[in-house]
């Protein structure tokens, strides 16, 4: 079994900043993606960055130039910085681990609010 626990949301105003913090632990295998995705009320929940194999980086369109996906391998931490954020940012983030075969994991989420 993985945990994943996110830390790092809040309330900023728009153009703000956030850091966004993943921790995994526990029995992790062979691992094909982790990143984040998020969910606005109302919405689906969408991808917002991941790493594909061990550094390969994507980015929804949407927060291109805006965020920024890291990770230190050392304490199994994968980052989230979010820069310039805008009112449609506001969700609830998902960290989120696939690993092969197929199996899916997921933090409980951490609330980004982006308003004035």
């Amino acid at each position: 079994q993985v945990q994943l626990v996110e830390s790092g949301g809040g309330l900023v105003r728009p153009g703000g900043s956030l850091r966004l913090s993943c921790a995994a632990s526990g029995n992790r295998g062979s691992i094909s993606t982790m990143g984040w995705y998020r969910q606005a009320p109302g919405k689906e929940r969408e991808l917002v960055a991941v790493f594909r194999g061990s550094d390969s980086s994507y980015y929804t369109d949407s927060v291109k130039g805006r965020f920024t996906i890291s990770k230190n391998n050392a304490n199994n931490t994968v980052y989230l910085q979010m820069n310039s954020l805008k009112p449609e940012d506001t969700a609830v983030y998902y960290c989120n681990e696939q690993e092969v075969p197929g199996i899916n994991y997921w933090g409980q989420g951490t609330q980004v609010t982006v308003s004035s």
